[in-house]
């Protein structure tokens, strides 16, 4: 990472907060965009106070101009972009039967539509510095999870749009990655949306198991550096991968089972 230029959305916290962080100390130059002007300078004054170079910008991913102007900063301050990473998004915990159309409408504009923009404008420069691409998608953009219908199918639009730029980008050398990390510790779970719309504030699964966004980190630079196209994080992702290949059914039935025994699960 030293001396890269890295552009990171939702870098406020979570996963995008512990990118930044760990970037800036390998040496990398962060430019970090989220919607809480608050939370973005605490971090970019933190990395900063211990010699890191950091820029950002007030960023919801779901406005293009906002995504436009982030990579602008970018180029402004550090002269390009060499690793964009789409990591802001949104989920949800709710039976399709009983959620409004609202809700999916808003996940498809944080997690497809802010992927989009910020390619959008990144790509050229990624052209350029012949960089890396990277989409923060989940397990659920392998397989469908219930209850989580919009956040899967923004995180399956996500894929095949990546996807399909690694495809258009063959001999331009632009490196394309979809990162898919198993459920973590961060703040995705708290504000994910009910079936009214309504942030659920608190994550019925139990912390202690999960990935921690700074290992997350790690394995997304790890990626980065051997240039994969497709990064699973834990066996769980791994298997799910594997094993849908050959028997999408089992995979069907286990998916329903774990999501079954959730605290206060929708599914019956």
């Amino acid at each position: 990472m030293d001396g890269r230029i890295v552009v990171i959305t939702g870098a406020s916290s979570g996963i995008g907060e512990a990118m930044a962080r760990r970037y800036a100390e390998l040496g990398a130059r962060v430019v970090l965009g989220a919607r809480r002007e608050a939370e973005l300078r605490r971090v970019a004054d933190d990395i900063e106070a211990k010699g890191g170079k950091v820029a950002y910008v007030v960023c919801d991913v779901t406005r293009e101009n906002d995504c436009k102007a982030l990579i602008m900063k970018a180029v402004e301050s550090f002269g390009g972009v060499d690793i964009m990473i789409c990591n802001a998004g949104l989920s949800m915990r709710a039976l399709f039967d009983d959620c409004d159309l609202g809700v999916l409408h808003r996940l498809m504009d944080v997690n497809f539509w802010g992927t989009v923009y910020c390619t959008k404008y990144v790509l050229p420069y990624l052209q350029q510095s012949r960089g890396s691409l990277v989409g923060i998608s989940s397990v659920a953009g392998i397989h469908g999870l219930p209850g989580r219908t919009g956040y899967s199918a923004s995180k399956y639009a996500m894929t095949g749009f990546l996807d399909t730029i690694r495809v258009e980008n063959l001999k331009r050398g632009v490196h394309v990655m979809t990162a898919c990390p198993g459920f973590t510790a961060s703040n995705v779970r708290f504000s994910a949306l009910t079936a009214d719309g309504t942030q659920q504030g608190e994550t019925p699964r139990n912390e202690a198991r999960m990935m921690t966004p700074d290992e997350v980190a790690m394995i997304v630079a790890r990626g980065v550096m051997r240039r994969k196209r497709l990064c699973l994080m834990e066996w769980e992702g791994r298997l799910t991968h594997l094993v849908k290949k050959f028997f999408p059914g089992l995979v069907d039935r286990l998916f329903y089972m774990v999501m079954k025994r959730e605290p206060d699960s929708p599914l019956k």
